[in-house]
């Protein structure tokens, strides 16, 4: 009986080192795909680089057995594709975007931002390692460096190498594939909702899963389910028709910026919370809701320390639950000159640009009209467009409001037998407690697919919460490919039950 038992021991040991060897060769090949992607620019305001990227796509899912099409937009086209199907199987469908924000080359520290660099950290200093060093027995800890590479093109590739995955050890999907792919989700995807619509029939699926962005901090499996919305308000108040010296007319001509301090500072109380009326209407967190958002493994005290501050708003109680409530952001103040350029004048206006994070409950429309609402009473008559000397003359306090366009958040019930299944199948593929939050704090565009297929969506992120996305030296740590290309197969080769 040992003999046996030890010998079933080797066997175990020899399977699990063979299924590790498959894997890192499958992370090779990635990343030498992901490289060649990388290397095609995708600048979002750049038509010409989107549809070099669109041809790339078009080749490498059509080797994989792919059926795909460009489908035509009021913008930039996106990317659709799919397996034969079959009619007995439910059907997942994949979101991703494949372009990127513009790159200012003189910001990375490397001279090519679409040429990956290969990189390793020594003494917190990164090191360019040669592509010659990275045979298949990689080294999960070194990282990619390139625009991309995480957001969002290094989980194409990684969804790619699972499909050649998957056909090598003939595993039989046991769900229709569906893939689209958004060209301009990097500039709000704004054709996305009538896109939606139009080719309804295409997309039509039992489930939407979207791969983008970082895992928790903690590196645990992630799921997410929901993501808030956003919208936007620019305010403009107004002093003298042209900037004066503050010395012939401080105390006499109103300063805009005092003015515009005044309301804005009128929104918010000291702890940060909201206190125009109305603004959290419709927001109740349950019991158990609340125990599935005290589940994450959230640290107040590194998040601080990352932040460098000494004390979080108190909107709620912790990180989780603050982002159940709909923020209210200033992201930009600008009135007169500052630094070497300051000048002795009562400046001629002030302007902020305020951003709203939306939640479910909360319409963006109509929290724009709330603070529309609260500016008129403090005062102010406001208009959409800038005054002119007339309406300057007859109103004493006049406020500029132009309002921007909504992107709806989405939130999936956390009991969802869609959901359930990812959970299980993260839970078996990776022997660790899943990480669920119920909202991400950013936006992605996904409220159309929900509002027009109507159907649920999960976020599955898959790369490193230090990848600097948006940023130069955005990077992706090879370990994450590894775990990409695992969150994939378990989810493609699991059956629900």
């Amino acid at each position: 009986m040992k003999n046996l038992l030890t010998c079933f021991s080797l066997l175990i040991l020899w399977i699990n080192n063979a299924q590790d060897l498959e894997l890192k060769a499958q992370v090779r090949h990635t990343i030498d795909e992901l490289r060649e992607f990388v290397a095609i620019p995708n600048d979002a305001l750049d038509h010409s680089d989107i549809n070099r990227n669109l041809s790339w796509l078009t080749k490498k899912f059509n080797e994989r057995g792919f059926n795909s099409s460009v489908l035509p937009t009021e913008g930039e086209s996106l990317f659709f594709a799919a397996l034969p199907m079959e009619d007995d199987k439910p059907t997942i469908l994949f979101y991703m975007h494949f372009d990127g924000q513009s790159v200012e080359p003189s910001k990375w520290d490397q001279s090519d931002p679409y040429k990956v660099e290969l990189k390793t950290k020594d003494n917190d200093v990164w090191k360019t390692l040669s592509f010659d060093d990275l045979k298949e027995d990689v080294n999960y800890d070194w990282r990619l460096f390139g625009r991309s590479t995480s957001d969002d093109k290094g989980p194409i590739v990684m969804f790619l190498n699972t499909i050649d995955l998957l056909k090598k050890n003939n595993v039989q999907i046991p769900f229709n594939v569906k893939v689209i792919l958004d060209g301009e989700e990097e500039k709000s995807s704004a054709p996305l909702p009538k896109a939606v619509k139009e080719y309804s029939d295409l997309l039509q699926a039992d489930f939407l899963i979207i791969s983008d962005g970082p895992v928790h901090s903690s590196g645990k499996p992630t799921i997410a389910y929901g993501t808030r919305g956003i919208t936007t308000l620019t305010l403009t108040t107004y002093g003298p028709i042209m900037p004066q010296h503050s010395g012939h007319y401080g105390n006499y001509a109103p300063n805009p910026g005092f003015q515009l301090a005044q309301v804005l500072a009128s929104m918010k109380d000291t702890d940060g919370r909201v206190l125009i009326e109305g603004y959290y209407d419709g927001i109740e967190i349950d019991e158990s809701t609340m125990n599935i958002l005290q589940s994450v493994p959230d640290d107040a005290k590194t998040i601080n320390t990352h932040l460098a501050i000494k004390q979080a708003e108190k909107v709620g109680a912790f990180y989780q639950e603050a982002m159940q409530y709909p923020s209210l952001n200033i992201r930009g103040l600008s009135s007169g000159w500052v630094g070497e350029k300051a000048r002795t004048i009562v400046p001629e206006s002030a302007t902020a640009e305020i951003d709203i994070r939306l939640v479910p409950e909360s319409d963006g429309d109509r929290l724009k009209s709330l603070v529309k609402k609260h500016v008129e009473n403090q005062g102010y008559y406001v208009m959409t467009e800038v005054p002119d000397k007339s309406q300057r003359m007859k109103h004493e306090k006049i406020i500029t409001i132009t309002e921007g366009t909504v992107t709806d958040a989405f939130r999936t019930d956390l009991d969802n037998p869609y959901g359930n299944f990812l959970v299980d199948t993260f839970k078996n593929t990776f022997s660790e407690d899943v990480v669920q939050i119920r909202i991400m704090g950013g936006t992605v565009p996904i409220a159309p697919f929900i509002n027009e297929l109507k159907i649920p969506a999960f976020l599955v992120p898959l790369v490193n919460p230090d990848n600097n996305q948006h940023s130069p030296n955005e990077n992706l740590k090879i370990g994450q490919i590894a775990y990409g290309i695992q969150v994939f197969y378990g989810i493609m080769s699991n059956k629900m039950e």
